[in-house]
């Protein structure tokens, strides 16, 4: 953003704001959607007795699926339960809708 004050205190050309303005938003919705929340849904399974769950965690890193089966693996795994899918990974926009459903293992994990 220093750049973009900078090269403004220095142009002497007099070229229009929208050669500015447009970067600086893109800038600044780039800057935005990279620190946007993940979450992702997925199904685990115990057994002996075999019991199943569907749940919703939040992801760090990435938001993609691989990245998500990665993280929750070892995360559901430190209760013994076995990663068998992660179903997708989402925006905060997804999470109360998965809320019935997750019960108590919603953000769990």
């Amino acid at each position: 953003m220093g750049v973009v004050i900078e090269w403004l205190r220095n142009n002497q050309h007099g070229e229009s704001m929208k050669h500015v303005i447009a970067p600086l938003t893109l800038m600044l919705f780039m800057a935005s959607t990279a620190n946007a929340a993940c979450y992702a849904d997925y199904k685990a399974k115990r057994d002996a007795p075999l019991r199943l769950h569907y749940g919703v965690a939040e992801i760090e890193g990435d938001c993609t699926v691989a990245n998500a089966e990665s993280e929750l693996a070892d995360r559901v795994a430190s209760d013994e339960w076995e990663l068998l899918a992660v179903v997708s990974v989402f925006d905060e926009d997804g999470l109360e809708e998965r809320r019935g459903n997750a019960g108590e293992f919603y953000l769990r994990y």
